[in-house]
């Protein structure tokens, strides 16, 4: 049955929505719109007219379509290259989805969704349809095809996991900015000893190349040996510029909101760094640099005009 224009309209008033939950679930823009655009498929080829809530319907299409996706993702980053890392979203973009309570922040912050890689397909989506988008246990029930007592017990699971990471500082815009400007101050300045400061004793850092740029395939672990690598990254030369095709520019931001520096060539995004900030320092490092996962930001970067003026240039 071909679908009437108010049909398509109310798949389009529930795709940001949907896209949101699939960003979470997936830790993939292009994956989520993917997996976004199948669940319009399906619409398409459904008898809408059966279907008595639209909004349930395309949520449990898209999350069970979600699910199917990890579970082949799991198998896939076997064979990944190096470090696997979500793909980072830059402020305002709206595939983040609701920010309202600091519930829903939390839920898409960068260290999270790292987090959420070490929980099943279920747990997670459990906890993302639930601490993310407020769905109660007896909808989320219907959706996952489980009891409500079982949507429960998975939340609270899933929850502990979470929660078992460090406790992150809640800062503002104006905050954040700062530390990535401390934060770069140290990392260029030639010594170990500023970034050494900044850091928790436990720190590491990771980096995320997908085979495509280079990066370490094993992370960087202890404040002295994060902060020598970066002191060593953050020297300029000629190789790195011939690596990447240009001067880079490195501009501070906000990244799933978190404290973040983008480095920028001839207007492209070519890496994206997330700061996680504890009460007792910086307790992570992670830098995505595969090009298939800044496209995204790289297409808001351009549109955005959001540069303003870099912190620095190697």
């Amino acid at each position: 049955m071909a679908l009437l224009t108010s049909d398509v309209d109310r798949f389009e008033a529930a795709r940001p929505r949907l896209e949101a939950i699939a960003y979470r679930l997936l830790g993939s823009a292009s994956e989520a719109e993917d997996a976004v655009q199948e669940t319009f498929l399906r619409w398409q080829a459904a008898d809408v007219r059966q279907i008595e809530v639209p909004e349930a319907w395309l949520t449990k299409v898209l999350t069970n379509l979600c699910l199917n996706l990890l579970t082949s993702a799991r198998a896939r980053r076997e064979t990944y290259v190096g470090q696997w890392l979500p793909e980072p979203l830059l402020a305002g973009d709206p595939m983040l989805g609701p920010a309202d309570t600091a519930e829903q922040r939390e839920s898409v912050s960068y260290a999270v969704l790292v987090l959420l890689e070490r929980l099943s397909p279920s747990e997670r989506a459990v906890y993302v349809l639930r601490e993310a988008f407020d769905y109660p246990h007896r909808e989320i029930a219907e959706i996952l095809d489980i009891t409500e007592a079982a949507s429960q017990q998975i939340f609270h699971r899933a929850k502990k996991h979470v929660a078992a990471g460090k406790a992150r500082a809640r800062i503002d815009e104006a905050a954040a900015r700062a530390i990535v400007a401390e934060f770069l101050a140290a990392a260029t300045s030639g010594r170990t000893e500023p970034l050494v400061r900044l850091l928790t004793q436990d720190a590491v850092s990771v980096g995320d190349g997908g085979g495509k740029v280079p990066a370490r395939t094993k992370a960087f672990e202890g404040a002295l040996a994060v902060a020598r690598f970066l002191r060593g990254l953050f020297k300029p030369s000629d190789a790195k510029r011939a690596l990447v095709g240009g001067a880079l520019e490195i501009y501070a931001t906000i990244a799933n909101g978190e404290p973040a520096f983008v480095a920028v060539v001839d207007g492209r995004v070519v890496g994206i760094t997330c700061l996680e900030v504890t009460e007792e320092g910086i307790a992570a490092v992670r830098s995505q640099v595969n090009p298939d996962k800044l496209v995204r930001a790289s297409e808001r970067w351009a549109a955005g005009r959001l540069g303003g003026t870099p912190l620095h240039t190697l």
